[in-house]
């Protein structure tokens, strides 16, 4: 390939029309790659022109062997270099920007990126590695290494790709978009992981703020904004054997406890006045919480949202990065070796993920190509009154297919074993918080959204199918039938939904003085009513003890005993109750004060007895749950549930039966007053010796040991339907689990 260029030959033949011209210098041609780049002459030649606003001078280089080729001129058009050559051969531009030179492939010498497959698939709503397809990818292209970007903005006018790499100027790097798609695209050759970036976006009106990549798979540390080049996830993946066998501790029929966590309040490194200095990452958590999850007997863990987030006050709830690990705690990689820490440990981790709403900040997905792209263009349907965010256009197919697939992402690259999702009832009521006249009826004039209840079955079905044994659970606090029945049958196809209605009743009793709870007494036994109509997580989580509700210690009545003994009442009463288990940090060895998302946990409580004895029965009742088939095997069934004594509001007594599969009983009888009562007679199906498996109000647990020393013979007397019966001594403010030996 040698120059044509002459002495004296100008360069006006080789120039694009001065609208292109103008277009460019205004960073506003909508097709940049039909003017920049090599471009045939007809003559076998080629003219190759660059935009480089800055550079003094550029030269053409063979790609193979470095050889110089020619000189690109600069035109009138400061920043516009232009060139001829007789022979079309693979180059290399070398700009001299002053005080550097670079030397790199022409982003605009490369063709289509995107596979029409990919685009066909992501338009459908239904693209199922989409993290590996759009936003930042380090990739080859033609044997070159470099960053292939993809946006999705369907509405702009131009999108450029900026970063440190390009002094951040939307007219070095703009994209081609992609029809019919929406998609725009570019390849950088020889850029690295690391490097920070954002899209620069011309929409109807003008340029937008500078937008972060909705597919980034790593951001900038907040509150920097930019979104990161990831390099490809390689972890040295050890728990083959949890991922094949976690499908059967799935089952509804299997022991499931989990300790939810916000990740930046559970333990800190703190100074010398107990202040917060650093928040741990996820090594450091590893070390730390792994052994303590397995000396308390959960199962799992469930972490409070960890997508990257702009405000830390959120918690995670209002995410912009649905696909990128928070950097707050590290690299994508440390979080994935956390999980995979986790997993050998024999710990399942599940994430609280948010396809509800997201936060109007100005960098994110709000308006992002200068249209409601992302969210409903009616505030009726597309603002969230009550948290003042966004809310998901799930009717939408690339939206729909957005938020599918970054509930795949975390199951499949990172190993995740469940998500939570957040704000069901919210998604699926299209009136939900809103008064008349403020929100659209659906197309057949009723209030369910029927885009989003079909955007969850889509995804309870694809999370079935790719990533089996996978839970997806609903935090939904409505009435809405079959949330955990199969798709097939018209449900949601959830695997579990909290149990808010228990939560809700169980706390209202629990907060009241003794005196008053033979008043509320169905309060604890109405749940039983409705206890099978759905696959059940009874939850205690971080959302009851914060707000002024108090902490879950602080919510019971009395003095200090009576505090603690309540405390280890309610949560034993909570581990016998059918359903799933879930409590929030600190909760499980009696925290005062409420939760603080900037303040660990306050762990010096564990120096004093009591705290230490809650923490011994949380400990205790996990384990008695997972070893005992009768309390875990029939969660959701009837057949696992038989009340003996739910009428007795005058002494606040409770007892009723567990059952195993194999017809093996488990008695459980609660005494909610701060009255010791002996020889409480209670029926029982078995004759012979009951044995005393727990007791709340143990010394173990600093409780004052008043029970049964360890065992009860049944009498002849038949009661409650039963052929024999127990002369029980009921503590106070207990409970006491016995078995048939």
């Amino acid at each position: 390939m040698s120059s044509s260029r002459q002495a004296g030959e100008g360069t006006g033949s080789l120039l694009p029309a001065m609208l292109d011209i103008q277009a460019l210098v205004r960073a506003e041609h909508p097709d940049p790659f039909s003017v920049l780049g090599p471009h045939a002459d007809g003559q076998g030649g080629q003219s190759i022109r660059a935009f480089l606003p800055g550079a003094v001078s550029v030269q053409v280089l063979a790609q193979e062997g470095g050889e110089l080729l020619g000189s690109l001129e600069q035109a009138q058009t400061p920043g516009l270099f232009v060139g001829h050559f007789s022979h079309p051969k693979a180059y290399l531009l070398q700009v001299d920007w002053g005080d550097v030179q670079q030397v790199s492939e022409d982003p605009y010498s490369f063709g289509p990126l995107l596979g029409e497959m990919d685009l066909y698939l992501f338009g459908e709503g239904n693209h199922r590695d989409l993290s590996r397809c759009l936003g930042a990818q380090l990739t080859h292209v033609d044997g070159v290494a470099g960053v292939r970007f993809a946006v999705w903005a369907p509405n702009a006018r131009r999108v450029s790709v900026v970063g440190d790499f390009n002094g951040w100027d939307g007219r070095r790097h703009p994209m081609r978009l992609r029809h019919p798609s929406g998609v725009w695209e570019i390849f950088v050759p020889r850029l690295n992981a690391g490097e920070a970036y954002k899209y620069e976006i011309l929409g109807a009106e003008g340029i937008l703020p500078l937008k972060a990549d909705p597919m980034a798979l790593a951001t900038q540390l907040p509150p920097q904004t930019a979104s990161i080049v990831a390099p490809a996830l390689q972890v040295d993946w050890q728990d083959a054997d949890w991922m094949h066998a976690r499908a059967q501790q799935h089952r509804t029929d299997a022991a499931l406890s989990i300790y939810e966590l916000h990740v930046g309040s559970w333990q800190c490194e703190v100074d010398d006045v107990g202040e917060v200095s650093r928040q741990y990452g996820w090594s450091e958590l590893a070390e730390r919480l792994i052994p303590y999850v397995q000396e308390l007997g959960f199962t799992h863990i469930e972490l409070m949202p960890i997508m990257e987030h702009p405000f830390g006050g959120s918690w995670g709830y209002q995410p912009l990065s649905q696909f990128a690990p928070s950097a707050r705690f590290g690299s994508p990689h440390d979080f994935a070796e956390f999980v995979n820490a986790c997993h050998v440990a024999g710990i399942g981790v599940i994430l609280d993920w948010v396809p509800a709403h997201f936060p109007n900040d100005a960098h994110g997905l709000a308006q992002f190509d200068g249209t409601a792209l992302y969210e409903y263009a009616d505030p009726r349907e597309g603002f969230h009154q009550d948290w003042n965010t966004l809310i998901y256009n799930l009717g939408r197919t690339e939206v729909h297919g957005f938020m599918l697939a970054s509930a795949l992402h975390w199951l499949k690259h990172f190993h995740v074993d469940g998500l939570r999702v957040d704000a069901v009832a919210s998604m699926l009521y299209r009136d939900y918080s809103r008064k008349p006249g403020e929100w659209v009826p659906n197309i057949h004039g009723g209030r369910e959204n029927l885009e989003t209840i079909d955007f969850l079955r889509h995804l309870n079905d694809v999370v079935a199918l790719e990533v089996p044994g996978a839970m997806v659970i609903a935090e939904e606090s409505t009435a809405w039938p079959g949330v955990t029945q199969v798709t097939e049958q018209g449900g949601l196809g959830f695997s579990y939904k909290w149990n808010m209605g228990w939560m809700h009743d169980s706390l209202h009793y629990i907060q009241q003085d003794p005196v008053y709870r033979a008043h509320h007494h169905n309060e604890l036994s109405f749940g039983l009513v409705y206890a099978w109509h759905e696959h059940f997580i009874l939850p205690i989580s971080h959302d009851e003890v914060v707000h002024g509700k108090h902490s879950l210690i602080d919510k019971m009545p009395g003095d200090r005993w009576q505090k603690f003994a309540n405390l280890r009442a309610y949560l034993s009463f909570m581990w016998a109750h059918p359903g799933k288990k879930l409590l929030f940090m600190g909760c499980e060895f009696g925290q005062w004060r409420e939760w603080n998302h900037d303040q660990e946990l306050d762990w010096y409580l564990l120096q004093y007895p009591e705290h230490r004895g809650v923490q011994k029965l949380v400990s205790d009742l996990n384990r008695l749950y997972r070893d005992e088939p009768a309390l875990h095997e029939q969660d959701d069934v009837p057949q696992g549930f038989q009340w003996l004594i739910g009428d007795d509001a005058t002494n606040s007594v409770y007892a009723w039966l567990r059952w195993s599969k194999a017809g093996k009983p488990v008695l459980v009888v609660a005494n909610f007053t701060p009255v010791p009562r002996e020889g409480y007679r209670v029926g029982v199906p078995v004759e012979g010796t009951w044995h005393e498996i727990l007791n709340s109000d143990s010394a173990l647990y600093s409780g004052s040991n008043y029970g049964n020393g360890g065992g009860v013979t049944t009498d002849p007397h038949p009661s409650h339907g039963q052929p024999v019966s127990l002369a029980l001594n009921l503590p106070p403010l207990g409970v006491l689990i016995v078995r048939a030996e």
